[in-house]
């Protein structure tokens, strides 16, 4: 969404069926997708790659809290094979992580508070062809309300992911990172707020006019 306001025509792809989806849409394993677009040429008609592989296996819930429970399972780590058909592709891209152990460079980092969104959802993205500086952090205004370690702290901002512990409801999410497409918990859960990718799109756009007008 954050994309399509910024101007763009959007597709999109997942191995889930989102039908909640507003924009182009194909189902099926991105990296076979986006291999197919490059080895046909169709890659040519497009003009930036966004992609966020599965962020489970190095993010900070997993390496921190869950690992120290024994929580959770194993996790297939797809950054390097996402890069290498990003790098493959020829165009610029972006590729998105949260905060944790995964091995991109973090040339931006975003927080929902330079937004003046009711989420922190820290997010890393490394820029690939293509550069723009990165935007001042705005400092928290509190705490991210909810239980952590047993004890309950009251805050301005809501978790969204996960569920039970004080977790935001599904309207909370919604309205916090304003997306209105969908209300199914797991996509707000996995979801990065538009004004992310506005802001993104927006920085791309100028510095393709910079390149141009130089």
């Amino acid at each position: 969404m954050g994309y399509h306001l910024a101007g763009f025509d959007v597709d999109g792809c997942d191995v889930a069926d989102r039908p909640r989806y507003p924009f182009t849409y194909h189902r099926g394993d991105a990296l076979d997708y986006l291999d197919r677009l490059i080895t046909t040429g169709e890659i040519e008609r497009y003009a930036l790659v966004h992609a966020s592989p599965p962020c489970q296996a190095k993010n900070t819930l997993t390496v921190g809290t869950n690992a120290s429970q024994g929580w959770g399972g194993t996790h297939e780590d797809l950054v390097a094979p996402t890069r290498a058909l990003l790098e493959a592709s020829g165009l610029p891209y972006v590729l998105e992580q949260p905060n944790g152990r995964a091995e991109i460079r973090k040339d931006l980092t975003l927080c929902g508070v330079s937004f003046g969104l009711g989420v922190l959802r820290h997010r890393n993205f490394e820029l690939g062809r293509w550069s723009t500086a990165n935007p001042r952090h705005v400092k928290h205004d509190g705490y991210v309300r909810g239980w952590r370690h047993g004890i309950y702290r009251d805050g301005p901002y809501v978790a969204a992911y996960g569920e039970g512990g004080g977790k935001a409801t599904v309207p909370e999410m919604q309205t916090a990172m304003g997306i209105t497409w969908t209300d199914v918990r797991e996509e707000l859960t996995e979801a990065i707020p538009p004004a992310y990718t506005q802001w993104i799109g927006s920085a791309f756009l100028k510095s393709r006019q910079e390149v141009l007008f130089a």
